[in-house]
């Protein structure tokens, strides 16, 4: 199998021509003037299409034989077709952190919480990285639990003070 096969979504393609040698000139319509009237009040006449969404349209139009051709050539080996493939229509699969189950008191105070975690690591019962994540969210509870202490606080001294006044 030496001789190559073109897709049939390549064989009308031909390179652009090069540009035309022009002077160069800044970006922009030359003939608009700074703080002067715009050359095209009206914009873009109504039915011209945008290059950017012909070309989106175009590939669109094509994407079921990119598709083929992709499928065609991962079935014959070619490992890069198929981790183009496996990279864009599978998922890609996240870590998830295993339930656990331990002897835990919510109601302890947080450095007694932080010591059973630690405590159940030490057992084995618990994954290291799985005791981070639970002293992490324990000292994230604790914040929560001191900013809602100090908002009250705060609360009853303005309601001391406003009753004095």
């Amino acid at each position: 199998m030496t001789a190559t096969i073109q897709p049939p979504w390549g064989t009308d393609w031909k390179p652009a021509p090069p540009p035309v040698a022009s002077e160069p000139r800044g970006p922009g319509n030359p003939s608009w003037v700074k703080n002067g009237p715009s050359p095209n009040p009206n914009g873009r006449p109504a039915g011209i299409p945008d290059r950017r969404l012909l070309a989106t349209q175009q590939m669109l139009d094509e994407m079921r034989n990119i598709v083929a051709v992709l499928i065609g050539k991962a079935l014959e080996g070619d490992s890069n077709s198929a981790a183009i493939l496996m990279a864009k229509c599978l998922p890609s699969i996240k870590a998830q952190a295993e339930k656990v189950s331990f002897d835990f008191d919510a109601s302890a105070p947080i450095s007694d919480q932080v010591a059973q975690v630690l405590d159940a690591v030490a057992a084995g019962t618990v994954a290291p990285d799985v005791g981070r994540l639970i002293i992490d969210s324990i000292a994230r509870l604790a914040d929560v639990r001191a900013s809602e202490e100090l908002a009250a606080r705060i609360e009853a001294l303005e309601e001391a003070n406003g009753a004095r006044g």
